[in-house]
C-alpha cells in the first residue's frame, strides 16, 4: 500500500476546491449532452441482408432485434481454440447481467463474435454471461462491421425499418468506456485506475494499463456455475 496520501484540508477549503471541479463536471456533462444530440443526427448507411447464427439456429440481423427498432451489438474478441477468452471482453460484458431496461425504449444490446455458436455458448455458460449470444462465424458481418476475425472489439449500434436494417454508430478502444459503470466507478477513487499513463500526483501507486482487471478465470469463478472448479490459466481436457 502506498504511503502517498491527499493533502488533508478543512472542510470549508475543500467544499471551495469541489465546487471549482464541479464547474469543469458540469460542463463535461453539458458537453456529453451535445455528443449525443450530435450523434442522434448522424446518417444511416443501408445494410444488406445477413445471416447469423443463435442458440436456436440461423437469425436474419433484422430478426435479431425480435420486433424491436433498434440493436446494440458488442463484438466480442475471439481466439479460436482458446480455454480463455480476452479478460477485457470477458470483463466487460459480465457486468451486463440485466438489459431488460432497454425494452421501454424499443431497444436490444447482444453480443456476437467470430466463433461457432456452440463454441460461443460453452464459454457463455463458463464464464456465467447472461447477454444473448451470435456467431458471426460464417458471415461477413462481423469484418464489415470493423470486428474481423482474429481482429478486435467493436460497438455498433442499428435501426430497423422493416426488414431493412440501417447501422447508426460504431466505436472501439476507450470508446466503450462510455458503456461501462466499472471504470466510472473506479476513476472517483482517490487513485483511481492506479495506471502509469494517468495524471496522478507524485507517489501515487501506479502499475501497466490493465493490471487491476479480472482474468477471465477471476469473471468465472464470480459467475460461473457453483460446481466449477476454476484454477488460474489451466486447460481443461474433454
Amino acid at each position: 500500500m502506498t504511503s502517498a496520501l491527499p493533502r488533508v484540508a478543512d472542510a470549508d477549503s475543500w467544499r471551495a476546491e469541489l465546487d471549482e471541479l464541479r464547474i469543469r463536471e458540469k460542463a463535461a456533462t453539458r458537453e456529453l449532452d451535445a455528443i449525443a444530440a450530435q450523434r442522434r443526427r448522424l446518417p444511416m448507411v443501408e445494410l444488406p441482408e445477413y445471416t447469423l447464427v443463435g442458440e436456436h439456429g440461423p437469425v436474419t440481423l433484422a430478426e435479431v432485434f425480435q420486433d424491436r427498432t433498434q440493436l446494440i451489438t458488442y463484438h466480442h474478441m475471439w481466439q479460436r481454440g482458446a480455454e480463455w477468452q480476452c479478460p477485457g471482453c470477458t470483463g466487460y460484458t459480465a457486468q451486463f447481467t440485466r438489459l431488460e431496461f432497454l425494452e421501454p425504449y424499443d431497444a436490444r444490446f447482444v453480443l456476437v463474435s467470430q466463433a461457432p455458436i456452440d463454441e460461443l455458448l460453452a464459454y457463455r455458460d463458463k464464464v456465467g454471461n447472461r447477454m444473448e449470444w451470435y456467431s458471426t462465424f460464417d458471415s461477413p458481418f462481423g469484418a464489415d462491421m470493423d470486428a474481423p476475425r482474429d481482429g478486435g472489439f467493436a460497438v455498433n449500434v442499428f435501426l430497423r425499418d422493416g426488414d431493412t436494417v440501417y447501422r447508426t454508430w460504431h466505436t472501439n478502444g476507450r470508446g466503450t468506456e462510455q458503456l461501462s459503470h466499472t471504470f466510472a466507478l473506479i476513476d472517483l477513487l482517490p487513485y483511481g485506475r492506479r495506471e502509469s499513463w494517468q495524471d496522478s500526483p507524485a507517489g501515487w501507486p501506479e502499475g501497466e494499463p490493465g493490471e487491476g482487471w479480472g482474468a477471465s478465470w477471476d469473471i468465472a469463478a464470480a459467475y460461473g456455475p457453483a460446481d466449477a472448479v476454476v484454477v488460474p490459466g489451466e486447460h481443461h481436457h474433454h
